[in-house]
């Protein structure tokens, strides 16, 4: 079966304050207990802010590495998903269900790609 990585990207500057409310906490460890007990889930996490992230960079023979944070990007990789799902269209419906766990306030947005295998 294919798998899939689906990264989550946020608005850093827009989120929250104090991150997930309870509610969505609750919300999104049901989902995740359902997504891994159906053989889907592979591995998930979020990711630090950008401001503790480095950038290295390769371009016209020369490397150059930057500290975060990233204040051009207005959306960056919050977390990110691996799933393994019979197609595409079922990694969309389960990123799709993630995003509807979070409230209101959130804009979320969830990039689903298939991973080449070898």
């Amino acid at each position: 079966m294919p798998r899939f990585l689906t990264m989550i990207r946020i608005d850093e500057k827009n989120s929250p304050e104090g991150g997930p409310s309870p509610e969505m906490g609750e919300r999104m460890g049901a989902l995740l207990e359902e997504i891994t007990k159906a053989g889907v889930m592979l591995d998930t996490a979020g990711l630090t802010p950008t401001s503790e992230g480095t950038r290295v960079h390769w371009e016209g023979g020369r490397l150059s590495v930057t500290d975060g944070p990233f204040t051009e990007a207005k959306e960056v990789v919050g977390g990110y998903s691996i799933s393994q799902c019979k197609d595409k269209a079922e990694a969309i419906e389960w990123a799709g269900r993630f995003l509807k766990i979070h409230d209101e306030q959130w804009t979320v947005t969830a990039e689903v790609r298939e991973i080449a295998e070898g």
